[in-house]
Parts: structure tokens; C-alpha cells; sequence
């Protein structure tokens, strides 16, 4: 029975992909039952522009036994509340337009997905207070505050939800740290030659530039965009999403810090695209992505660089990619993960999502030496379905850009968007309703705050709400803002509860 195990894992490229899955694997194997082997060249840049994450990284660091106090030290992490949105509904009355995604929970401890549809029949009586009043994070990022969750499921903080902003490159190296204190064995070089088993197919050894022969069994592809493997020797083919998310470019940019370090990452719309901001403790990092086809790449930079909160740090880094997903991601015995099993623009920040999602999914798959069908073939299934409803959440902010008349934005207002967002899009302007697969990664908070955000309105809500008079349900949302108000003071600024989290001990 032994000899059908794995016994050496190969993983080809480092950046964020690459060590997060050494260390992923790394704290799983123990005792050891293989080897991790890691190849990156140092004269390969990474993309890097990952800086940005959703609440789901808690999994990963759980997994891995992150002690949240040196990572944020060594990776210069902040906390981060949720996304602001500036400009996607143009500029009415001069001003840009301005929404908030927020992380955790809509309305008090018990109101769950219903508070959907309280406020909806509010509104409809009479109620004069925006959604946004009934988000604690959204109350919390926009004053600078932060806290996090309760664990007390009664308590009010326990509606808050977090994720960070950190250094791509100091996130790998830390997670470089962890990995090869727990046995990876990394190599240095490029790939030149990469062989294959005659009868199965198989990849069986990688050589380096250096001569470096790393035999394996199983091969992990975080070559990132280059797609070695999955691409160049499986050949498992691109399904192109730009006729749906058209920007192919990005440039990257650090600037200075010039402010308090606010909770929340910003992407704000520009003509031909839109720009991020990421705030760091040591600086801000930047970027425009956009489309080549209405702007040109000096246009792009100039925008970027007149945009910045501080003195720019760098020059821009040009970025070209192309949205879209590899047809199979798990081929025979390489499973391509990052980068190379597709890209998403990163406008709601999920690449290391989709990092994490991958390496969950190989976890829970992993195979024996044969790498059987059947384990790939449901590998291809889930993770397609992972990406396509990311892809459509994203969908909807462009689709329902208003306001704006350029060349890209009335593309994108009047292109044909995936039946599934259409599905989703017509239940919850009919119905107040949210209707979601069960493993979703944007569950229904998020979804209510950008349908609101993009100009959906809810013609209707829950008619079980009928049974409690109309008065009442105005005066529990009164209520709740009160309670909200009180909580808001007691926390404390985002960068006073950076600084006590960071204390040594």
C-alpha cells in the first residue's frame, strides 16, 4: 500500500503562491510522509500586487499556526474593514460617488440575512437612514476605528468581520520562514528542461540552470502567469473573461505614507479603468488597472501618478494579463495553483482567495501516485465554480457602473453578463432577496452592499415581515443606531490598536 503514496511533492515558483502552499504543506506533514521541494530564481520577479485580502485568509492563517503578532511586524500588515468604492456612479452634484463593502455583518447580532428585508420595509415607510448607518464596520472604517470580532454571538462586535493589507514580498518571505523551519527544501534556479513519462504523461523531473535534477510525484504549478506547466506541458487551455472584465493592464506603484493608516482598502473609477489604494505602516501601495484598448500605457501612468496620496517611492511597474481561468487546473500529476490556474483582476481583492481556495481543495484532495481521474476531475469541477462566481460578483461592478460616459463604462453598461448574475440580480430587485450556492465565497452582506452601491433596488421584501407592525420594525432600527453609536465610541483608532497588537509581550 506504501508505494502508491506520494512521497515527493514538487513545487515550481515561489511568490505568494508558491510559499503558501510549502507552508500549507509543510504544517500538514507531521510526521513528514514527504518531501516538499521549492524551485524559484530570484532573477523572476512576482506580480506582487496581491497586497489586499478578504476575511477568508483566517482560515489559511489558522492552518498554518500564524502568530498574528509577528506577522503583522514583519510583513508591515494593517487591518482592513472593507472596500470603498469612489466614482463607479460618476460624479453627481460634482462630488465623486462614494459606497462601502463591508466585512462581517449587516444590522444587530440576530438579524442575520433578514435585516435585508427590515430595512427594506422600512425605507418603503419611511425610514430616512441609509443601509450603510447599520454596518459597524462601515461606521468603524470611515472614523479611522477598529476592532475586532467578539466571540460573544450576542454581543454587537460580533456583527464586525476583518482581513489585512501586507508586503507581498514580506508575506512570502515570512511565509518562507515557517516553511523551511518545517523541512521544505527550497532550490534556487530556472527551470530549463522538464521531463515526462514516455507511457503516462507524467511529470517526473525538472532540471535547473544550475544543473539541479528535483525529481517528484506530484508537481505544484505557482509559476504565476507563465503557466509552465499547466500551460506549456499539459497544455490545458484558457477560457477567456474579457469580453466581460475588458482591463488588461495594471501599474504598480509605492508612494509615501502621509496620514493615519485608515482600516479599508479604496478603488476608486477612473475613465479608463480604476485605481487602488493599499495602506501599509511603512508606505501606500498603488496601482491602475485599466484597459489597453481606450487608454494608452503612458495615459494610464500619467492618471496613476497624479493620483497619489504621498510622494511616489517608485516608478510604475507595468503588469499585462488577461482574465480568464485554465480549463483544467489539475492535469495528470500537476495541479496549478495562483496565478497559473487563472486571473482575476484584483478589484475585490480575492487572488490570495483564490490561492488559499486552491490549496484547501488540494488538501482535502490530495491524491496518491497515480493521480486518479476522478480526484482532478473534481478538483476542475469545484474550483471552476470557486472562480466563475468570483468572476461574476466582479462583473457586477462594471455592469452596473452609472453615471459614466466613457468609452469603457458604456461597454460595459450595455454588455451581456452571465446568465447566473442576471439570475441573481432579478431575485433581488423583485424580491429583496440574495439567492446563493451554499459555497459561495461572497455571501449575502456582500452582496446587498454592492447591488446597493451599483444602484439595485429591492422592489419588495419578505411578506413574513407583515406580521410585525410597521411602527415596530422603524423603532428597532431606530434602536439599533443608537446601539451602534455608543459602540462606535468605544473603539479604539486603527493605528492605537495596531500598535497594541504589536506590543511585545
Amino acid at each position: 500500500m506504501s508505494d502508491r503514496r506520494i512521497r515527493k511533492v514538487v513545487i515550481l515558483g515561489g511568490g505568494t503562491a508558491g510559499w503558501m502552499t510549502a507552508a500549507a504543506l509543510a504544517k500538514v506533514n507531521a510526521p513528514p510522509q514527504f518531501e516538499v521541494t521549492l524551485i524559484e530564481s530570484e532573477e523572476i520577479g512576482i506580480i506582487g500586487v496581491g497586497e489586499a485580502t478578504i476575511p477568508t485568509i483566517h482560515w489559511f492563517n489558522t492552518l498554518i499556526g500564524l502568530d498574528e503578532a509577528r506577522f503583522l511586524r514583519e510583513t508591515k500588515a494593517t487591518f482592513k474593514l472593507g472596500i470603498e468604492f469612489v466614482g463607479w456612479n460618476g460624479t453627481p452634484g460634482g462630488n465623486p460617488s462614494r459606497y462601502f463593502h463591508p466585512f462581517g455583518r449587516y444590522g444587530g447580532p440576530a438579524d442575520a440575512q433578514m435585516f435585508v428585508h427590515r430595512w427594506v420595509r422600512a425605507r418603503q415607510d419611511g425610514l430616512p437612514h441609509s443601509h450603510e448607518d447599520y454596518s459597524l464596520a462601515t461606521l468603524a472604517a470611515r472614523t479611522g476605528k477598529f476592532g475586532p470580532p467578539a466571540p460573544d454571538p450576542h454581543s454587537l462586535f460580533s456583527t464586525l468581520g476583518h482581513a489585512y493589507h501586507f508586503d507581498a514580498g514580506l508575506y512570502a518571505a515570512h511565509l518562507r520562514q515557517l516553511a523551511e523551519a518545517r523541512g521544505v527544501r527550497r532550490v534556487e534556479g530556472k527551470v530549463e528542461r522538464i521531463e515526462r513519462h514516455p507511457e503516462t504523461g507524467f511529470v517526473t523531473r525538472l532540471t535547473t540552470h544550475r544543473g539541479d535534477v528535483i525529481a517528484g510525484d506530484l508537481f505544484v504549478d505557482c509559476s504565476g502567469l507563465r503557466a509552465l506547466l499547466i500551460g506549456g506541458v499539459m497544455e490545458s487551455g484558457f477560457e477567456d473573461w474579457s469580453h466581460w472584465l475588458p482591463c488588461d493592464r495594471a501599474l504598480a506603484v509605492p508612494c509615501e505614507r502621509v496620514a493615519d493608516t485608515p482600516p479599508y482598502t479604496r478603488a476608486t473609477a477612473h475613465a479608463f479603468g480604476w485605481q487602488w489604494r493599499i495602506p501599509l505602516q511603512h508606505r501606500t501601495g498603488n496601482g491602475m488597472v485599466y484597459s489597453s484598448q481606450v487608454a494608452s500605457d503612458d495615459a494610464a501612468a500619467d492618471a496613476l501618478m497624479a493620483n497619489l496620496d504621498g510622494k511616489a517611492l517608485a516608478e510604475p511597474r507595468l503588469i499585462r494579463f488577461q482574465t480568464g481561468r485554465r480549463r483544467q487546473a489539475w492535469v495528470k500529476n500537476v495541479v496549478a495553483i495562483g496565478l497559473s490556474s487563472g486571473f482575476l483582476e484584483p478589484l475585490e481583492s480575492t487572488s490570495i482567495h483564490l490561492i488559499q481556495s486552491g490549496i484547501a481543495k488540494l488538501l482535502s484532495l490530495f491524491p496518491s501516485r497515480e493521480c486518479p481521474e476522478e480526484t482532478a476531475g473534481q478538483f476542475n469541477q469545484v474550483f471552476a465554480t470557486d472562480m466563475e462566481s468570483v468572476r461574476d460578483f466582479l462583473v457586477l461592478h462594471y455592469s452596473r457602473t452609472q453615471g459614466r460616459e466613457e468609452q469603457l463604462w458604456r461597454h460595459c453598461q450595455a454588455m451581456a453578463v452571465p446568465e447566473g448574475l442576471t439570475w441573481k440580480e432579478r431575485h433581488f430587485t423583485r424580491t429583496g432577496r440574495i439567492v446563493l450556492s451554499t459555497d459561495e465565497l461572497f455571501r449575502d452582506a456582500s452582496w446587498f452592499a454592492v447591488m446597493m452601491g451599483q444602484g439595485l433596488r429591492a422592489a419588495d421584501y419578505n411578506p413574513l415581515l407583515d406580521t410585525l407592525p410597521a411602527a415596530e420594525n422603524i423603532a428597532y432600527l431606530q434602536r439599533l443606531r443608537e446601539q451602534m453609536a455608543k459602540a462606535m465610541a468605544t473603539l479604539p483608532s486603527h493605528d492605537a490598536y495596531l500598535r497594541r497588537v504589536m506590543a511585545p509581550a
